[in-house]
């Protein structure tokens, strides 16, 4: 079994009206725009990952090419947990 571990993802759940950007904002007194700006900009790649490359990579390692790749977690962030 393989795991797919998403850093914050461009959807409802971070950037919507009741979602973690504006959650966070709440509770600090700052922009949802803002805080959603940091935490894309603490990835290596300074944007949300796209729901489509979580996508693409779920339905790679159900695939058979992905057949031999057993117990591996993979970290789909922009970077964002930088390490090997």
């Amino acid at each position: 079994m393989n795991t797919v571990s998403p850093g914050p993802v461009a959807t409802e759940l971070w950037l919507g009206a009741g979602g973690v950007a504006a959650t966070v904002a709440g509770a600090t007194g700052r922009d949802p725009a803002a805080v959603a700006a940091q935490a894309a900009g603490d990835a290596v790649t300074g944007r949300f990952t796209r729901p489509e490359e979580v996508a693409d990579l779920v339905t790679f390692l159900a695939g058979e090419r992905a057949a031999n790749i057993t117990g591996a977690d993979f970290a789909i962030d922009g970077g964002l947990i930088t390490t090997l």
